[in-house]
């Protein structure tokens, strides 16, 4: 079964993005090998407030990649490169982890990440903590959530102060 793993960078303080969406604070720390994470997926999982940044590029569309994207507010006929998801969530991911195929990348959404975590649909979970405190913005995992368990199976410390942390989901 294919793994979903959420994998994001976070502040100190625990957000995934500024207030307004912000990512310009996150570090591309030159000893992290973007080219070989991106090998380990073919398939993309995103939320629409993720996705939309990204859509002025290609379309969303990323070569060799499956994109998911859940919303119930973009058209499907208006991204044809990707899979706009209006309903089904679970099932989608379900289906998706039974395929085979590469690792399934949760890249974007803390509402997503809590819906799927708490559906029991995430394996592992990935945070490259930077070091800055943003003190607001969007949470890594926004509340009511339920409490689940984790197990440390990796960690690096980047020369740029970079935190990099692995769980798997218990």
């Amino acid at each position: 079964m294919r793994r979903v793993r959420y994998s994001v960078a976070v502040s100190l303080d625990g957000y995934i993005a500024g207030p307004k969406g912000e990512a310009d604070w996150i570090i591309m720390d030159p000893d992290i090998d973007f080219g070989a994470l991106m090998e380990q997926f073919d398939t993309f999982l995103l939320g629409r407030r993720t996705f939309e940044p990204m859509a002025h590029v290609q379309k969303g569309e990323t070569p060799g990649v499956k994109t998911f994207v859940f919303s119930r507010t973009l058209r499907q006929e208006d991204y044809p490169g990707v899979t706009i998801v209006a309903d089904g969530l679970e099932e989608t991911v379900a289906a998706l982890r039974a395929e085979p195929g590469k690792d399934i990348w949760l890249f974007g959404g803390g509402s997503l990440f809590r819906s799927l975590l708490d559906a029991g649909l995430v394996d592992t979970v990935e945070v490259a903590i930077m070091p800055v405190l943003l003190g607001e913005g969007i949470a890594l995992l926004p509340p009511l959530a339920k409490q689940t368990r984790l197990k440390l199976t990796g960690h690096k410390v980047y020369k740029t102060g970079i935190v990099s942390l692995e769980y798997s989901v218990q």
